[in-house]
């Protein structure tokens, strides 16, 4: 049985990623904070990102490495660079020390525009050093991801459900369903030829993205919404309540300003010949499906 090191294993890409590493046959040494319930097929190894000795015993003995694990929503530039780029340097290092060649990354279509965020910026790091690390690497950057247990788009799945939504300024998006994700993640690491050291933006196979509209309105039929009337913030609003919101909840804001640029980016489509090979993976469940089958976990779950 192989054996796959994993970081972000009890997140929300992660664990959907977890599940499918299972069932195609790996076993996991998985690197957690907290303590986990035991599972078969799992070996959880206490520590974190910034415990180097904690990474290498994540990696011992292990054939690949998944590195999922990174922050979205911190402060400072510094604790960008922290848990992005320095991070994967230090998982990037614990492969190296264990003999591992095949490194799968996962980023985020904020690394193409740097400048426009911290956020964004401490992903293209986290990039550039996944491409100096003589490694078998993969990178993906993966767009909006929707899914069971998700807390980001759970607001929009909300103001769906009451008939209205504040969306970003007028732009377009990619999304990608998190279980379709997995599988290509899953994909990648059995992959010893086609993939490495390419960049690969996945999506839901929907033509040149959605309008942030158009996806609102997806959600709206998802959660039985004949129409959803839809708001678009203007930028300036938008930067303003990131200042508003760090002002009031401190280092609990949601909307921070750099979080507010991010939003505010008018094209978040995944480019033209980013896509994985067909004969690696392709998009297989609809959109719509994928959005009521979140629905319904949200129901289930009591969130919705």
């Amino acid at each position: 049985m192989p054996t796959l090191a994993m970081t972000g294993a009890t997140g929300f890409v992660g664990g959907a990623t977890l599940n499918q590493a299972l069932a195609a046959g790996w076993h996991v040494r998985a690197l957690t904070r907290r303590p986990q319930p035991e599972r078969e097929g799992v070996t959880w190894i206490k520590g974190a990102l910034d415990e180097p000795d904690r990474l290498a015993a994540m990696a011992a003995s292990s054939d690949a490495l998944l590195h999922v694990a990174g922050v979205v929503n911190v402060p400072t530039r510094a604790a960008f660079e922290a848990g992005n780029a320095l991070a994967t340097g230090q998982v990037i290092d614990a492969a190296r020390a264990a003999g591992i060649a095949r490194f799968v990354h996962v980023s985020s279509l904020a690394a193409r525009e740097p400048e426009i965020s911290d956020y964004s910026w401490s992903k293209a790091r986290a990039e550039t050093i996944v491409r100096a690390s003589g490694l078998d690497w993969t990178i993906v950057r993966p767009p909006a991801v929707f899914g069971p247990a998700d807390t980001e788009m759970l607001d929009l799945f909300r103001m769906a459900r009451r008939g209205i939504a504040l969306l970003p300024p007028r732009g377009r998006m990619s999304a990608i369903y998190v279980d379709e994700l997995a599988r290509l993640l899953v994909a990648l690491l059995a992959d010893r030829d086609a993939s490495i050291g390419a960049t690969y933006e996945p999506d839901d196979g929907h033509p040149n993205g959605w309008s942030h509209r158009s996806f609102a309105r997806a959600i709206g039929r998802a959660v039985g919404r004949g129409h959803v009337s839809t708001l678009a913030v203007p930028r300036m609003v938008l930067k303003a309540g990131g200042r508003l919101d760090t002002l009031v909840r401190r280092g609990r804001a949601k909307l921070t300003p750099d979080r507010a640029r991010y939003i505010a980016h008018p094209d978040w489509v995944v480019a033209a010949g980013a896509l994985p090979p067909p004969e690696i993976w392709r998009p297989e469940i609809a959109t719509s499906d994928a959005l009521a089958e979140t629905v319904r976990w949200y129901r289930r779950e009591g969130w919705l």
